[in-house]
């Protein structure tokens, strides 16, 4: 099983605050939601977001979508 194959986090949805290199968990649980898709996304998994926007990302073609539809890309 690979990271794209895991099953769907059960839980409740994360609040973490987006810093620089870093984030942290405000309200505990098992994931956040990518600001594009919805996509649940394991906070083990967490590996894309935005600092400025407080935003997480699925994966780096989530990220180039969000900063296009901001017209930044």
């Amino acid at each position: 099983m690979n990271i794209n194959e895991r099953l769907p986090p059960s839980g409740s949805e994360a609040l973490v605050d987006y810093g620089h290199g870093e984030f942290r968990v405000v309200r505990p649980g098992a994931f956040v939601r990518c600001a594009v898709t919805g996509a649940p996304i394991r906070l083990e998994d967490l590996r894309y977001w935005s600092v400025e926007w407080q935003e997480a990302y699925v994966s780096p073609e989530a990220v180039l979508l969000r900063v296009r539809r901001a017209g930044r890309g």
